[in-house]
């Protein structure tokens, strides 16, 4: 790990995952077609305004609930909502083992809604991280320069001795623009590899 500094990392897709079981099923509950959920859920008129803080997760939420009732009625839609919303997701160990390691300090940089440190508890996760860039609490998200430059300023390094790992490849061509090293996430051994 001497040739960097820091170690900025993403959460979902690469120390978290989710089932995709729990989208189907709540989606199936509800009577909705297959994808109606994340159809809604993450257009991005309605996604951004909860990544970047214009609304909670709870609104973003009762807004999804909204779009749904169209469809399959407002008790049903809230009922979907509430049944997808409930798990946290799952830790990646092998990447939480990874982190855990790492003798320089790590931050989590995450495009997430307002949920997301008490989804950090939940998981048991919290004190993998020196510091945590929530998207929704700075009010900019990846693959925004400024969260970058935010999430070295919190690591306390220059942005050229960051290591940068997401597994959207717009945001790792964001972080290498700014002059970070970026990595892709695929899997762990990979990510093994890279810190050595």
């Amino acid at each position: 790990m001497t040739a960097f500094d820091a170690v900025l990392c993403d959460l979902d897709g690469v120390l978290r995952r989710w089932d995709p079981a729990i989208m189907r099923d709540a989606e199936r509950a509800g009577g909705l077609p297959s994808g109606a959920l994340a159809e809604v859920a993450f257009a991005p008129d309605r996604l951004v305004p909860a990544i970047t803080g214009a609304q909670t997760d709870e609104q973003w939420r009762e807004a999804i609930a909204a779009d749904l009732a169209e469809v399959c009625g407002a008790d049903a839609a809230r009922a979907v909502v509430a049944r997808w919303s409930q798990p946290p997701g799952e830790v990646v160990v092998e990447v939480a083992e990874l982190l855990g390691g790492v003798r320089v300090p790590v931050v989590l940089v995450s495009n997430a809604t307002s949920r997301l440190e008490t989804d950090l508890a939940e998981l048991g996760v919290l004190d993998l991280f020196d510091a945590v860039v929530n998207s929704s609490r700075v009010g900019v998200a990846k693959p925004d320069p400024r969260i970058y430059r935010i999430a070295a300023d919190r690591a306390g390094t220059e942005l050229d001795r960051c290591l940068f790992v997401d597994d959207t490849e717009a945001n790792v061509e964001a972080a290498r623009a700014l002059g970070m090293t970026g990595v892709l996430y695929r899997d762990p051994a990979e990510l093994q590899a890279v810190l050595g």
